[in-house]
């Protein structure tokens, strides 16, 4: 009969919790003892004030940003990545001072203020939860002050402009993806996504019985669950991409797949070279580059067309909270910001509507007289 081995037990004390290691002698017992704290110590500093702040902000996007369609993430890590861990994403979470967060903010001087405030957030972000979870005791990034950034207007297109976005993008089918942005509010990236599918008919009986049909878009957002909507299709817009097969994309490149956003940049600067010859503006015949003044206005990007949607909305008396919806916004006050926005034909027509009558006019300039 073998002969029963005795095991010998150790309690040891670790952060105020006890642990209990087990050998078949005090030296095995006194080396899985080693181990098993420098384990927790190496536990320990993976979460703690001693963890880079790379690895706490991977912890804290996977924990805190899931909710984030894929697209939002994908450009909130880059960022991320970019604009801070590139300079203290090897700092321990702990070492991290005001002045680093300060230099970190000042590396996005003459940026836009949209992107410096995003910074600003990531940073007080990482270090808000990091307290939260007591790894650190104060917020390094709360009292930074950001440069004052430049402000970028996404104004709508002008009369002119509206002229020969349009007659060139219905030359043909290549530009059909900016009449997505200007007849349905698409982003970029929800116009390249459309499909034959997502063209649908909805009905309406009136009281006389007769049925009314209205084409629509399904936008699949793709940046947040408000940005999934159905969107009214101009009849001229429907009329050219009815045809368009249920699995195949409306604005496709040219071997027939999804655009990229590489090819939807390309795409935008062969659209404003078009729009500068519709213009007037020559053309060298040996180089095929725009010779001279271009008469577009250096500061249309694509997302005017969106924007002009939004405005367009407001002009034809569509409500704020509807417009929200049809713009696929998550919160009210980015629709609000649009149509607060007053143009100059706006200000006309409320100064029309401000004038007193005729008649009162009339009354006044008698009373002058007397």
């Amino acid at each position: 009969m073998a002969k029963k081995q005795n095991y010998v037990t150790r309690t040891f004390t670790f952060e105020g919790k006890r642990y209990y290691v087990r050998g078949k002698d005090e030296v095995e017992v006194e080396v899985k003892k080693a181990m098993k704290l420098r384990d927790l110590e190496e536990g320990k500093k993976l979460l703690s004030g001693d963890m880079p702040l790379k690895k706490w902000a991977e912890i804290c996007i996977d924990t805190y940003k899931t909710n984030q369609a894929d697209i939002t993430q994908k450009k909130y890590v880059n960022r991320m990545n970019h604009c801070i861990l590139e300079h203290i994403g090897s700092y321990p979470l702990k070492k991290i001072t005001p002045m680093h967060c300060q230099q970190v903010i000042n590396l996005q001087k003459g940026n836009s203020k949209y992107q410096i405030n995003q910074v600003y957030q990531m940073l007080n972000f990482l270090f808000e939860r990091a307290i939260e979870n007591k790894y650190i005791a104060t917020n390094p990034a709360k009292y930074i002050q950001r440069p004052a950034g430049t402000k970028t207007s996404r104004r709508s297109i002008t009369d002119v402009e509206r002229s020969h976005i349009l007659k060139v993008a219905f030359s043909g089918s290549k530009y059909t993806l900016w009449l997505l942005m200007l007849y349905c509010g698409c982003r970029p990236s929800e116009a390249a996504e459309c499909m034959g599918m997502d063209i649908q008919t909805l009905s309406e009986t009136d009281d006389f019985g007769q049925v009314h049909e209205y084409h629509m878009l399904h936008i699949r957002g793709t940046k947040s669950d408000n940005a999934d909507r159905l969107v009214p299709l101009h009849d001229d817009l429907y009329n050219i991409i009815k045809d368009t097969p249920k699995f195949s994309y409306i604005c496709p490149n040219t071997k027939g797949v999804k655009r990229s956003e590489t090819s939807r940049r390309r795409l935008w600067e062969s659209f404003k070279k078009d729009i500068n010859i519709s213009m007037g503006c020559k053309v060298d015949p040996d180089t095929k580059q725009l010779v001279g003044v271009k008469p577009l206005a250096t500061d249309l990007t694509s997302y005017c067309l969106r924007h002009t949607f939004c405005t367009d909305l407001q002009k034809k008396g569509v409500d704020l909270r509807s417009a929200q919806y049809l713009m696929g916004h998550s919160d009210v006050a980015l629709t609000a910001n649009i149509y607060t926005h007053a143009d100059q034909t706006t200000i006309i027509q409320a100064a029309k509507k401000m004038q007193p009558e005729k008649e009162v006019q009339h009354q006044v300039q008698h009373l002058k007289a007397l």
